[in-house]
Formats: structure tokens, sequence, C-alpha cells
């Protein structure tokens, strides 16, 4: 199907996850992204694993082209420049000041292209005692709070996926939209941005709405205990979730499911209030009725009981699970180098469709020249600019 984005062009001047994740949500929906990375290496996230086609790379970089440039040299600069002028919106996630030091000034920008959108993800905000210091996830998630909601202060480990990262490279997708939008009604072009630290806030409010209200800090297992959320290790070694709300339905139904009237006779959890105060206590009852029977008996059993369920699945169980296959949430790509792989499908349909086509990240370079034939470079140009190390 047509991108709903189709037309818009976007450079993106970014390497980790958080800018590379917008302009990935943004080329998914149809947008053309060139991809400007250093020359011979690339994007640092290249190579992780070594070798330069990463996994980590992959995750975020599909549908992109992608352009080798020393945007230290003069004639980078100009080239970068060039593309500026014919895009819609270029994203940044450098540190602020830095497209200052490149001579990419937002004056510079806006003389260049009236109708630019700029949009950057910083770690803590273009101002501020935090400016200038470096961000990674782990750092946005202990100082916006959530941090705190996850890690046992008793063994305290970060852990878990990149929620800083991508939760902030969404949020910038989600203004740039907004951007685009007004420009079209109005001719604005509007100067985006967004932070690791404020954005991660934005995600989990409910923790600071809760503490003004209550004057209750959020812990690991403040969330779990009031939605009454479970994980427990069956017989066979397997791991089931469980997650009953709010609803008696639910609880009543995974009693009757684990056969074990004597739980709610208990009066630690008779009623909800006491379940959320006994947490603990009670998901030690319940480890020992799930410990007694494979995880399939109890996935047929919380099934006839309508409880809201699920295995526990690692990232390579996820593929055959029966309703990610009928979904089809998974896309297999080819490269013409790397060969066959797998992308995580766009999570939108369009009137029932995902967007499309989908294209595999491209390998280091693997556009430069023809990006900048279309820049009305021809042949020896670019061969000169190989030969200047500028490319």
């Amino acid at each position: 199907m047509p991108g709903c984005l189709e037309g818009v062009r976007i450079v993106e001047l970014t390497t980790m996850i958080t800018g590379p994740l917008a302009g990935q949500l943004l080329a998914d929906l149809g947008a053309s992204v060139i991809k400007v990375e250093s020359r011979e290496k690339g994007d640092p996230f290249r190579n992780y694993h070594g070798g330069l086609y990463s996994g980590h790379f992959i995750a975020y970089n599909r549908n992109k082209r992608s352009l080798t440039l020393d945007l230290r040299s003069d004639r980078g600069k100009e080239i970068v420049l060039a593309l500026l002028k014919r895009a819609d919106v270029l994203i940044d996630n450098f540190r602020p000041g830095v497209l200052d030091r490149l001579g990419l000034s937002a004056a510079t920008l806006s003389a260049a292209n009236p109708r630019l959108i700029c949009a950057s993800i910083t770690g803590f905000g273009d101002d501020g005692p935090y400016r200038d210091r470096p961000s990674y996830d782990a750092v946005a998630q202990a100082l916006s709070g959530v941090l705190s909601q996850f890690v046992d202060p008793q063994a305290p480990q970060p852990s878990g996926p990149t929620l800083a990262d991508n939760i902030s490279g969404q949020y910038l997708a989600y203004g740039i939209l907004a951007a685009l939008f007004e420009r079209e009604r109005t001719g604005k072009a509007r100067r985006v941005t967004t932070n690791m630290l404020e954005a991660t806030m934005a995600f989990a409010p409910d923790a600071f709405i809760i503490h003004k209200r209550l004057g209750i800090d959020i812990g690991p297992l403040s969330r779990v205990g009031t939605s009454q959320s479970y994980a427990f290790r069956c017989a066979d070694g397997g791991l089931i979730a469980i997650h009953l709300s709010n609803q008696p339905k639910f609880w009543e139904g995974l009693i009757a499911a684990v056969e074990r009237p004597d739980i709610p006779a208990d009066p630690r959890f008779a009623d909800r209030e006491n379940r959320i105060r006994n947490y603990r206590e009670l998901a030690a009852e319940l480890a020992k009725a799930f410990a007694t029977q494979p995880r399939a008996v109890w996935e047929e059993r919380l099934e006839r009981e309508d409880v809201p369920y699920a295995p526990v699945l690692k990232a390579g169980e996820v593929f055959d699970d029966p309703q990610v296959r009928h979904r089809g949430s998974f896309l297999r790509l080819e490269h013409p180098q790397e060969g066959e792989m797998f992308v995580v499908a766009p999570p939108l349909l369009f009137d029932g469709a995902r967007p499309g086509p989908i294209v595999s990240p491209p390998a280091v370079g693997e556009h430069s020249e023809e990006i900048l034939r279309e820049l009305g470079l021809g042949g020896e140009d670019i061969a000169q600019l190989r030969r200047d190390k500028v490319i």
C-alpha cells in the first residue's frame, strides 16, 4: 500500500536507538529516510557483535538509505546542507551544541530551508544543569524514577529492554507527525525536541500522581500488587503469567482453576484489599499450586475459566506462537549481501493492511553514489569525494 507519508523526505543524523527508531517509524509509514553515517564503520550500533550488520542495527534501521559522509570536512558539510535544502525533516540525537559546531545551527538551517522541521533528542534537554551530560538508557530510567519501580533495592540490577531509548524515539516521531500536519496547514516549520529524561517520565506518569495524592512511593511490587499480576513456575519448568486486575470474576476463575478453595477462605486473601496488602504471601500460596502441574495443564484450565494469562515466552519462542503466526507479526526480508533476516512488522494497519513495502536495513554507504547523483554530482565528482575521504 502507498505510505501515508509518501513524498516526505527525512535526513537522519543519528546513531544507536533513539533517533534511528524515530526515523524508522516514519520510514515504515512511507517517508524517504536518508541515514547519514560516518565513513567506514557507520553507526556504532552496526558492530555491536562484530561486523557491520548487527541484530541491534537491523532492529532500528529498516526502510532507509545509507550515505557515508565526513561531516567535519567542508565538502561533507556542503553535501549534507544540500540534502537538507530538499528535505522536510532533520532528525538528530547529538548532545546540545553539536549541530552548531558542525556549522548546522538553527539559523543556518532555517536560512537554507525555511520549511525544514528540525527534530532532536537529547539526554536531558537543551538547557539546565545536566544539559551537557552523556546519557544512555539506564541513566534516563534511573533519573526518571522508572528504574526504582523495577529494581530490588536489596539486589540492585538494571534489567530488561531499553525502555528510555525506545520511548524517546516514539515521542519524537509523534512530535514530528504533528509538526508535519501543522506545516501543511500553515506553512510554519517547527523545531521539535524531546529528551530521554522527560519522555520516560511522561511514559509512566502514575507514580508521580500517586505520590502527590497519597504520599506513596511506587516500588517494584506496587503496581503488580495493585493489579494482581503474577508469574509462576510450573511442574515442567515453564513459566506462566497472570493478570487479574480488579474484576472479581477473574479471581474466582483462578481459584476454580487451581482448585484451592482454602485460599479465599484465609482472611489474608478474603477480599481484594487484603490480597494487595498480602501480595507476597498470596503469591507463595499460588506458587505451590502451579508447581504441581505442567504449563500446558494450567493453560487449559485458565483458558476454560476465562482468566487473563499467557505463557512467559523467550524471544525465540514468540515466532511459533499461534496468534503471532496468524497475525504475520514478523516479516522475512532479503538483503543482497547479508541474506535472509527477520524484522518485527509495523504494528499498525491501515484499512486492514500493514504499511509497506518493508525494505531491509542498508549496508554501510550502500546508497552513497545513488544519493549523490540525485544531488546532481557526476561520476568524477563522486570519485574525487572518495579520494578525498569525504564519503
